[in-house]
């Protein structure tokens, strides 16, 4: 029984790729250091999965900042600001396409899918001329294949490359993008001909669009796409890989229906419908690649579970034409939980991270094939019994008080009319108050002091008075451009999502669970394991110093609920509005507990409200339900005086 994995975190265990990109930026060291620290990565990734048995391992996902920006490299699709001579495009060109420089800006960036990653987006338009550019795929499959590895090189499928891409400046906003397929296939068809002199026998295409809500003739392009290529992918196996949510039923008898391909990976965590459709009719012959094993979570596998589900699969499309494989890349999940040696033992056993994965796809093969591991699977099954049975995981007056909230509305008993005309009597505001978003500059000196007070170097006392002299400082910048509603500036905060997760119950942090973000831009999400409560009150302290320090309004300054959820590992064993709802019941004690303060005027910050929209326009209605109930919930019972505000930055704010 074979086993698969769709991708690999590219940063390294300890963030090796990130500090080696910025020395490089900074000039500090050479390209030849570089790319010398990207290789070693690479050995580490090939060699740990060839170890662990896997059968089909990714080459060419591997990336100095974003797989788009690469294949926008290998197609020589860059923008003509970029002054590019058409030569093989090396670090100059490239980086400045993903940072920009001196002279031009960056290409714009976007998020992947509905994940915190974020990619670089393609400007394309009728006069774009396409050109072999970067050999950089043919190049990792040989360098792979020199250490005794053998690997499927993986390419953004070019359906998908041009769904995401946008019109280049100039460009009419109207432009058909997929009118451009017959333009970049010859190149396509170039890089296949370079894998197959290679040596390359697999090669794996990814095609995520294809998750979304199409139109008929978008699935007719990609068919004509794949169709295209037959005759170039002739001798290959040919895999093409979705991933993240449900493959429609229209795109997946289009899909299944492709003769140049002979596999198809579907994400089987979040597209459970696919697995009926799978059921329902698969085509004989063809490989599935069962996306079993989550790439977008750090919790354990349920193996026992995974394995039941494998067996039926096994008994529809046939012992040989099953692969095991994860949901996804593993890019968005931390690297390795060896690197956890403080996180609590009981917490860690229910978790996984990229390395364990692989090992839980391979032990899943095995027993498939007859060779289970009972020890290994004893183990997990022990580690999912303890995390259902855990104390520290259910609070019953927790769960009490999210089941309360059903059937409710939890809106304000006042209109908004009558509130803000309260509320005006007040804070006697002018028409159009000024304020700002909230946060100030960290200075490296207020970086050190937040640095000493965890290392226990500064006392409690010294630290409160250097937090104290930074706010007064912000209060008296504001009050000198005469802003009518201030804010504290947030110097004691280090994140906005892990300040209060770390204040909250549920929540646990790791040391080196970074996830790459965007370049070598990486974040450690909070993992939330349990149900969420507030102990004691998180902000009061410090926007009370701040009133003081003003006769002006100073703001409550909150991170609402749908943002520390959608920028957390969060648990998986009830839905993810019960979770929200119960961080909102958090949020709503620091509300009340900063309006008893004092302080009348609260926002509430939903960075990632939008970020959190799921894939398929009709699952839309209800996130943005629920979403917006858990910011009402937030304040339901403040007093009509106090405003209470959401920031969404880019996104309608959802009301005062």
């Amino acid at each position: 029984m074979a086993s698969h994995i769709v991708g690999y975190p590219r940063m390294g265990p300890k963030r090796e790729l990130k500090f080696a990109l910025e020395s490089f930026w900074d000039k500090k060291s050479t390209a030849e250091e570089l790319e010398k620290v990207a290789a070693d990565l690479r050995a580490d990734i090939w060699k740990q999965m060839s170890s662990a048995g896997i059968k089909y391992i990714p080459s060419n996902t591997f990336s100095y900042y974003d797989q788009v920006l690469d294949t926008i490299a290998m197609l020589g699709a860059v923008p003509p600001r970029y002054n590019w001579t058409g030569a093989e495009i090396g670090f100059d060109t490239y980086f400045s396409m993903a940072r920009g420089n001196a002279s031009v800006p960056a290409m714009e960036m976007t998020k992947w899918f509905d994940t915190n990653y974020h990619f670089i987006v393609p400007e394309l338009g009728p006069d774009v001329k396409f050109t072999y550019a970067s050999h950089k795929a043919v190049n990792e499959y040989k360098e792979a294949k020199a250490l005794g590895v053998e690997t499927v090189p993986v390419l953004v499928g070019p359906f998908t490359f041009l769904s995401l891409s946008k019109p280049a400046k100039g460009v009419d906003k109207t432009f058909p993008k997929l009118s451009l397929l017959d333009k970049i296939l010859p190149v396509y068809k170039e890089v296949i001909a370079d894998l197959k002199a290679a040596g390359a026998s697999t090669i794996q295409f990814d095609e995520p669009v294809l998750v979304m809500d199409l139109e008929s003739h978008q699935l007719e392009a990609f068919v004509k796409a794949y169709s295209e290529l037959e005759s170039s992918l002739a001798g290959f196996h040919v895999i093409v890989e979705t991933y993240f949510a449900d493959v429609p039923e229209e795109a997946y008898k289009v899909l299944t229906s492709l003769k140049a391909v002979s596999g198809f990976g579907f994400d089987l965590v979040r597209g459970t419908k696919t697995l009926d459709l799978i059921k329902a009719g698969f085509p004989a012959g063809k490989f599935l690649y069962a996306g079993v094993v989550d790439g977008r979570n750090i919790w354990a596998n349920d193996l026992a579970g995974s394995l039941t589900t494998l067996k039926e699969l096994e008994g529809i499309v046939g012992k040989d034409k099953l692969v095991v494989s994860s949901s996804c890349s593993l890019l968005h999940t931390a690297v390795d939980l060896v690197n956890e040696p403080k996180l609590d033992k009981e917490i860690k056993s229910w978790l996984a991270f990229a390395a364990q994965k692989v090992v839980e796809v391979n032990a899943l093969a095995k027993a498939l094939a007859g060779q289970k591991d009972e020890e290994f699977f004893s183990a997990n099954a022990a580690a999912q019994a303890s995390r259902k049975s855990s104390p520290r995981v259910t609070n019953e007056a927790v769960q009490k008080a999210a089941a309360a909230l059903r059937g409710s509305d939890h809106r304000r008993a006042t209109n908004v009319s009558a509130r803000l005309e309260a509320q005006q009597k007040k804070l006697s505001l002018p028409l159009l108050p000024t304020t700002t978003i909230g946060s100030f500059p960290q200075t490296l000196e207020l970086r050190r002091v937040r640095r000493e007070y965890k290392a226990k170097k500064i006392t409690e006392e010294e630290y409160i008075t250097a937090i104290k002299a930074e706010i007064k400082k912000v209060v008296d910048l504001q009050e000198d451009l005469d802003i009518d509603v201030l804010v504290h500036g947030e110097p004691e905060r280090n994140d906005m999502v892990e300040y209060f997760g770390e204040q909250l119950s549920g929540f646990a942090f790791t040391a080196n669970g970074w996830v790459q973000s965007y370049g070598s831009r990486c974040v450690k999400p909070p993992i939330i394991y349990g149900d969420v409560s507030r102990p004691k009150p998180m902000t009061v302290f410090w926007s009370t110093a701040a009133q003081s320090m003003t006769k002006r309004p100073m703001k409550g300054m909150l991170t609402g609920p749908v943002t520390i959820l959608n920028w957390s590992f969060v648990r998986n064993d009830q839905p993810r509005f019960e979770t929200c709802y119960q961080i909102a019941l958090a949020i709503k004690d620091e509300v009340e507990d900063l309006e008893k303060a004092g302080i009348t005027v609260i926002q509430i910050d939903e960075a990632a409200l939008r970020e959190g929209l799921p894939l398929r326009k009709a699952e839309h209605a209800f996130y943005l339900d629920w979403a917006v109930h858990s910011f009402r919930i937030t304040n339901v019972g403040v007093e009509d005086t106090t405003q209470v505000l959401s920031s969404t930055y880019l996104t309608p704010n959802l009301c005062l």
